[in-house]
């Protein structure tokens, strides 16, 4: 099927114009064809945007064993409707995935239940690095250290060694410091207080995981990507010019736009590992991805139910939905005048594409793949919990009007999301690393 998009001005590498694109099939074919080309459907997109699909690298969709919060359905979806058409999903499922056995079980469930394109990471622990050593058709190895469930809790220096200095995948982490959480527990005592959880999981907890995570990766020359990072001084520590090209990172939408303050609005709703840290952090975070040493953007989403959230701290657990709304959070941002929408794509869509080495996709480049999302950057909506995609039905942004939100979305070339609608005829879109990896990941 041909399909000709009209009038959109198009965030192309390196020049915004307004064009056209052709999509013959799965692929981009041609950028500024005539508008008189044959096609099968014309899109007159006079007044939106056209935006490489986003690549989120950073989502937990609980399939297997924790569906009773989220499935790779219902999240799918949710990514359709929040421009996302691809994501890479963590390997804390029940059982987790840390042998290629059941990382091919979660390919499959992919392939029966996506809407959208899909990775799944392999997960680290402390015995199975011969495992990773083989690993295939995974974006990389995730690592635990710090608080995990199952056998994912890797903090003993000799597993780390062993992770970083035998395998060839790339390598992410999430990074808070275990012995740092304990003590501070310790220090503080019995607590229901959830603020007291920023105060567990404290800036120090953060950095001493991350500066320990570097350091491996640089002594080992190991790429390494720092998921969610939540300081300003963890982007500090990314500041060294000799880590540029080994080491990438990344921040949450959460952390960006909530801090400790918002606990007293909030409360358990915003709970997660890493926790909230200052209103400083949120400025010093921003800094960093303006000027480079943050590179992606990821929801990191977590879902858990409306009722296990609404538990008393501690026993509520850590984690919020994102997905579905945190494009349309970084494009009111750009209408807010805080970025540009070249930098949204940057964020969102390349730079993600060249850390993990994903091939074609990431830009709306001619012979690229056609995962497009078209944005209306005059729409207004409200977030509204009932109206959430997410199985979960709640999200912290409730309330919330933003400027800026896709309209229409497409996975290789097939539309998943427009007008309010979704296209599920089409599942499993594409299964990422089953073919050749790029070497992209010196240009981010």
């Amino acid at each position: 099927m041909k399909t000709l998009i009209n009038n959109a001005t198009v965030v192309l590498p390196g020049e915004t114009l307004k064009t056209s694109v052709l999509v013959d099939g799965t692929k981009i074919v041609d950028i500024d064809a005539a508008r008189q080309t044959a096609a099968d459907e014309v899109v007159d997109a006079g007044g939106c945007y056209l935006l490489p699909g986003v690549i989120d690298d950073q989502v937990h969709f609980r399939e297997p064993g924790l569906t009773h919060k989220e499935d790779l359905r219902h999240a799918s979806r949710a990514c359709a409707k929040g421009g996302v058409t691809t994501f890479l999903e963590m390997p804390n499922t029940v059982p987790n995935a840390v042998t290629q056995e059941l990382l091919e079980q979660k390919l499959a469930l992919g392939a029966r239940h996506s809407l959208v394109n899909y990775g799944f990471y392999i997960g680290a622990t402390p015995h199975n690095a011969n495992l990773l050593k083989s690993a295939s058709r995974t974006p990389g190895i995730k690592i635990f250290i710090g608080s995990s469930t199952g056998d994912l809790l890797v903090d003993e220096q000799d597993a780390l060694e062993r992770i970083f200095a035998e395998t060839t995948l790339p390598l992410c982490a999430h990074c808070e410091d275990e012995s740092t959480i304990r003590a501070n527990r310790a220090a503080i005592g019995d607590t229901s207080d959830v603020r007291d959880h920023s105060r567990i999981r404290d800036v120090r907890a953060a950095v001493v995981a991350t500066s320990r995570a570097i350091d491996l990766a640089v002594r080992h020359g190991h790429r390494f990507h720092v998921l969610h990072v939540s300081t300003g001084m963890e982007a500090n520590a990314l500041l060294d010019s000799s880590h540029r090209g080994l080491i990438t990172a990344e921040a949450c939408p959460h952390h960006l736009f909530f801090n400790v303050d918002d606990y007293d609005r909030l409360g358990t709703l915003v709970q997660m590992n890493p926790s909230l840290k200052s209103r400083q952090d949120n400025q010093q975070l921003w800094q960093a991805l303006l000027d480079g040493r943050i590179q992606v953007i990821a929801a990191h989403r977590d879902p858990h139910t409306w009722e296990e959230k609404q538990a008393p701290y501690p026993k509520s657990p850590s984690g919020l939905p994102a997905v579905e709304n945190s494009l349309a959070l970084m494009l009111d941002q750009v209408n807010r005048g805080h970025c540009t929408i070249e930098q949204v794509v940057h964020w969102m869509s390349d730079a993600p594409a060249r850390v993990w080495d994903i091939v074609d996709k990431g830009r709306i480049q001619v012979g690229y793949d056609a995962d497009l999302v078209l944005v209306d950057m005059n729409r207004s909506a409200t977030i509204v919990n009932e109206q959430q995609e997410a199985k979960c039905k709640w999200s912290p942004w409730n309330g919330t009007t933003l400027q800026g939100w896709p309209v229409r979305t497409w996975v290789m070339g097939h539309t998943v999301f427009a007008d309010g609608k979704f296209d599920e005829s089409r599942r499993g879109s594409e299964a990422l690393f089953d073919h050749h990896r790029g070497s992209y990941w010196a240009s981010v």
